[in-house]
């Protein structure tokens, strides 16, 4: 299929029918991918209201509240776009409390955030048991090629131009992090559902798989 343009309103509405597609018995993982210019938690968010309406349950949550402590995650500086690719993300931890128990015949019992990167300390919020038939929303950046177990990938993609000017200036050293993704992980290939970005009023989607 090739690229067609589509409003944030139909995306929603679109990806939204994609998902409740897949059985009532069976939980479904849904990954939004993308660096932050390019908005992936905000699309995360506009999709939980319309699988809502159509009788899916919705447990939202982001990548971000599952980083290392600041002790591993900053161990060789502030600003290094290796040790962001490689060892800011605990995959371990997203893994066990979050995507595993949503697997076939697990329990649905999710920890939905782990670890606050502000305050540098854990989390005290209960876990949640998401009913079959539920749907996980994960928003968070270079998040493909790691072998996550989830049912739908939709990456949203920014050029390098339009990266470059919307990344804030104090975010700026990730830029060769996020090229490395695009060399290494190739996520406009890998991804489910591709969303190009560039202008937030003319969104275009791709759906590479399905």
């Amino acid at each position: 299929m090739g690229v067609r343009p589509i409003s944030a309103g139909a995306l929603a509405e679109e990806l939204a029918d994609r998902v409740a597609g897949w059985p009532r018995e069976a939980w479904v993982r849904v990954v939004v991918d993308g660096a932050p210019a390019a908005g992936p938690g905000e699309l995360a968010d506009r999709l939980a209201g319309p699988l809502r309406v159509r009788g899916r349950e919705v447990l939202r949550v982001s990548a971000d509240d599952f980083l290392r402590p600041a002790s591993l995650r900053l161990e060789f500086g502030r600003t290094d776009p290796d040790v962001f690719y490689d060892e800011w993300l605990d995959t371990g931890a997203l893994l066990r409390e979050v995507l595993e128990p949503l697997g076939p015949g697990r329990s649905g019992r999710v920890l939905p955030a782990l670890w606050d990167s502000g305050a540098d300390r854990a989390y005290r919020v209960p876990y949640r048991t998401l009913p079959p038939g539920g749907v996980l929303l994960l928003d968070g950046t270079l998040l493909l090629g790691r072998g996550l177990p989830v049912e739908l990938a939709v990456h949203v993609w920014l050029s390098r131009g339009a990266l470059e000017r919307r990344t804030p200036a104090e975010e700026r050293w990730r830029l060769p992090a996020y090229e490395r993704y695009e060399r290494e992980v190739r996520p406009q290939e890998v991804a489910d559902v591709v969303v190009r970005a560039d202008h937030p009023d003319r969104l275009a989607i791709r759906a590479v798989n399905g």
